[in-house]
């Protein structure tokens, strides 16, 4: 009997799930109860106090205690629409995709109270993405326009074109970029140039709309793949070590509906299960 990737991957989902694999093993830790619609990326305060969530449907950037997830504060509700994604700079300024209004927003931050300084717009409609990369350069994935911008002081520096609906834009260790091309169903990893250097292939992964994803310090990169109801971790030699969720929607745990955001931070690891509108925490370790 021929045995389907899919069942494959649900076969190794299970195996995981029960213990048995060598590499890494998950616990479920809890999730949140705030009023959350359709969460999306997520992103620790620089100083790890605070957890940002871009939270779509509120058109805000809620912001939850990362131990407890309680909500305790919010900020751009009465300017921003569809709110996808943030990161941080070095400098501590906050970057939002602000989605529907096709422009990325830019705050300074004091503990949880953003102050509006600036936008990123040329060139890029919907964008989903944001990276503020340690070289100065801030990279946006335009989830309608196809492409992935680099801005440098607010001037355009690259450009990468010909992608569909990219979303998340993530740093790998040696300063390279991980992009989520969720129209393709693939990752690809970019140059800061943007020259692209690999792909993980829908092939291989049975990525189904791959979004948001972020990388452990053993180097795991950990990928949301949203129609697969999963999370999907890959190690650095490109093998797939675990996958969390059984392919079908529902909710509890090890269980997701479209899942799309993802941090994680040491040994812990949090989740958007954006299709039941929470965050979802997870404890994991890597043998």
């Amino acid at each position: 009997m021929t045995i389907s990737r899919l069942s494959l991957l649900l076969l190794l989902a299970l195996l995981s799930a029960s213990g048995q694999a060598a590499d890494l093993k998950l616990s479920f830790v809890s999730a949140s109860r705030a009023e959350l619609g359709n969460p999306h990326d997520l992103k620790l305060s620089p100083d790890g106090k605070y957890l940002f969530v871009a939270d779509v449907d509120n058109d805000r950037v809620a912001i939850l205690d990362p131990e407890s997830l309680a909500l305790v504060d919010e900020f751009g509700a009465d300017h921003q629409g569809g709110t996808h994604d943030i990161d941080f700079d070095a400098r501590g300024r906050a970057y939002v995709a602000d989605t529907h209004n096709n422009r990325v927003t830019i705050y300074e931050m004091e503990g949880t109270r953003a102050r509006l300084v600036g936008e990123l717009g040329e060139r890029i409609r919907g964008p989903e993405g944001v990276l503020a990369h340690p070289n100065g350069i801030i990279y946006v994935a335009g989830a309608w326009s196809g492409n992935v911008v680099a801005y440098r002081e607010g001037e355009i520096v690259g450009e990468l074109g010909g992608l569909s609906s990219p979303h998340d834009l993530e740093l790998a260790r040696n300063g390279d970029i991980w992009l989520a091309d969720a129209g393709n169903s693939r990752l690809l990893l970019l140059s800061p140039e943007l020259e692209i250097k690999r792909e993980l292939a829908q092939e291989k992964y049975d990525f189904n709309g791959v979004r948001y994803l972020d990388l452990s310090a053993e180097g795991i990169l950990i990928a949301a793949d949203k129609y697969s109801h999963a999370v999907k971790f890959i190690d650095a030699d490109g093998e797939l070590l675990h996958v969390l969720g059984d392919g079908k929607a529902g909710r509890g745990a090890n269980r997701f509906t479209t899942p799309e955001g993802v941090e994680v931070r040491g040994s812990e690891l949090w989740l958007s299960d954006s299709g039941n509108d929470r965050v979802v925490k997870y404890r994991f370790v890597v043998e």
